[in-house]
């Protein structure tokens, strides 16, 4: 018997667990670029349900990088079909090159697409070989065929990769997510994948980008490496971006979902997430990984 709601039961969790309005809203990426082993495709939709169950609105679902490359998303189109719909949920998958979009653009057709895709840019041409294979000319090039691609038919996020790795400047940072605009992306994830930045940076960096792009709409994206990631969220925040991705547990190094609800709470500020369910869903993402994870209020809580 699946342990996925049935639509029904879908439509009474999107409804009834988050209040109306949220202060910030945390979306969810550990499907989508945290995991790093495979899990049946069961398991995730079943963490994709504890995910939507708690309040998240916006869940990373899957990725349609290469499946040869990555095995891990070997089931890209199958949990895309699978994931239970509601309007209240938007599922957001990573395009990293011009066949994901086209992929995307297939499930599309069929009517079972994702709502938004997330296109990737890195700042540095040290950063975009390592991740992207190709320097950062090459990579804007490759980057506006894919949002030309997209057509309109998704909601579009870019990602600015390495904002804050040695030799980035704010004002190229800007000149990135200005260059990301004129594509059309106007909601941009300000990514730190190394745990370089620091509060008092990436408050002089949302600076700077609200000055000089009022428009867009800004996702606070931070590693925990160096184990500063909910800081540099926080600041992020009083700094005055209202959105910010993490990842149960802190799976992959992402900042932990569970810890900064909690933190943001503790500041009077609400996620429209339900703590209980939240916890539950870190639970569940243990038990389908294998492992625990590095919630610490997971550990609190269960009395470890």
């Amino acid at each position: 018997m699946s342990d996925l709601p049935s639509a029904a039961e879908l439509e009474e969790i999107t409804g009834s667990t988050a209040p109306a309005a949220a202060d910030i809203a945390l979306g969810d990426c550990l499907l989508s670029e945290a995991i790093e082993q495979p899990l049946p495709s069961e398991a995730r939709l079943s963490l994709v349900a504890a995910l939507a169950a708690a309040g998240v609105r916006r869940i990373g679902l899957t990725s349609l990088r290469d499946p040869d490359r990555f095995p891990v998303f070997a089931d890209a189109e199958l949990l895309l079909r699978g994931a239970p719909r509601h309007p209240e949920l938007a599922f957001q998958v990573p395009c990293p090159d011009l066949m994901a979009v086209r992929r995307a653009l297939v499930a599309q057709d069929g009517g079972w697409g994702p709502d938004e895709v997330l296109l990737p840019i890195a700042a540095t041409d040290a950063a975009s070989r390592a991740r992207f294979g190709e320097d950062r000319a090459a990579r804007w090039a490759s980057l506006a065929a894919m949002a030309e691609q997209a057509g309109g038919r998704f909601a579009l996020c870019g990602s600015i990769a390495a904002a804050f790795a040695e030799g980035t400047e704010p004002a190229g940072v800007l000149a990135d997510a200005e260059r990301l605009a004129e594509l059309g992306i106007g909601r941009i994830a300000i990514a730190d994948d190394e745990g370089l930045a620091t509060p008092p940076r990436v408050r002089d960096l949302i600076g700077w980008l609200h000055g000089g792009l009022p428009t867009a709409s800004f996702i606070a994206r931070f590693s925990d490496r160096r184990g500063t990631a909910i800081a540099n969220t926080l600041a992020a925040i009083e700094a005055g971006l209202t959105e910010a991705d993490a990842a149960l547990g802190g799976a992959g190094g992402f900042c932990c979902a569970e810890d900064l609800a909690a933190a943001l709470a503790a500041m009077g500020l609400g996620t429209g997430l339900d703590p209980a369910a939240l916890r539950k869903a870190g639970l569940a993402a243990e038990q389908a990984l294998g492992h625990a994870l590095h919630s610490r209020v997971l550990r609190l809580e269960g009395g470890a």
